[in-house]
């Protein structure tokens, strides 16, 4: 990884409901070694509005303690700081992704919206997604299935960091690897486009079991389906390096309707060929 070995994984704690959130980014973060920060953040105006700013502030503190609780029941040695920050929920962990490892953050509910909704722009998960630093873990409301790691690869700078990203993952699992080519109607489905991108990228982990399905259809949806029966999906933001605030329609679409915690990959160099 590109980070440095002492980069945090930041997490965003609002509410209780985030500390499932908190759980699985301390799995991470002890995976890959990396130690866990947590921020909460304070918007003033609120806590002047109510019964008692110290109170608020209180319950602020509290929750960061039963979060670190959950961290160190995940890995009782993991590093974990916490901090209480002023302002926007997202705005301090779109500054601390320019030195940290990862970013987690929960999906608002995403994945359950209806087919058809507009992509709401300003949920934390889009607005970190699109502005982040490093790469970004959107985890979902219900926990992930057991199954292996899924990686969308189309051949471009960014697809190739998603991929090792996701040999990394797979093997800190001890678990398999799905690397999946969408080919739209008119490409070329040759299977091995996909296999010799798979072998060039992998070649330092021979251990990993993968499986490569080159499938026709439309990369957002063949995608989503494929996500549902896996533990992890991990895309990059867009094919092409983005600038910040671009995402692709595949991340998109993943981001919005699969089921399965998704990292999206971004802020990287470019992987190396061996």
């Amino acid at each position: 990884m590109a980070a440095a070995n002492d980069a945090p994984a930041l997490v965003g704690v609002g509410s209780e409901r985030d500390l499932p959130l908190v759980e699985l980014a301390a799995r991470e973060a002890a995976a890959f070694g990396h130690p866990l920060h947590l921020i909460h953040t304070f918007d003033w105006g609120v806590a002047f509005a109510a019964e008692s700013v110290a109170g608020t502030h209180d319950e602020a503190a509290d929750l960061l303690n039963r979060a670190v609780e959950v961290a160190r029941e995940v890995e009782e040695t993991l590093p974990v700081g916490h901090e209480i920050a002023e302002g926007s929920r997202v705005q301090p962990l779109i500054r601390g992704s320019e030195t940290a490892f990862l970013v987690a953050v929960g999906d608002s509910g995403m994945s359950t919206r209806q087919p058809g909704c507009t992509l709401p722009a300003d949920t934390p998960a889009v607005q970190l997604v699109t502005q982040a630093g490093c790469p970004v873990l959107v985890a979902r409301r219900e926990p992930p299935t057991k199954g292996p790691v899924l990686v969308g690869v189309d051949g471009s700078v960014g697809s190739r960091q998603a991929l090792k990203w996701a040999f990394d993952c797979a093997v800190r699992r001890t678990g398999r690897l799905v690397a999946v080519r969408v080919v739209e109607r008119g490409y070329d489905d040759a299977p091995a486009i996909l296999a010799d991108t798979v072998a060039e990228i992998g070649s330092s982990e021979p251990g990993v079991p993968v499986e490569c399905h080159t499938i026709r259809g439309a990369p957002g949806d063949v995608l989503v389906e494929q996500s549902r029966s896996a533990q992890l999906v991990v895309v990059a933001a867009r094919g092409q390096q983005p600038g910040r605030g671009m995402i692709g329609s595949t991340c998109q679409a993943l981001l919005y309707h699969s089921p399965t915690p998704t990292v999206v990959v971004r802020g990287l160099p470019p992987a190396e060929s061996p």
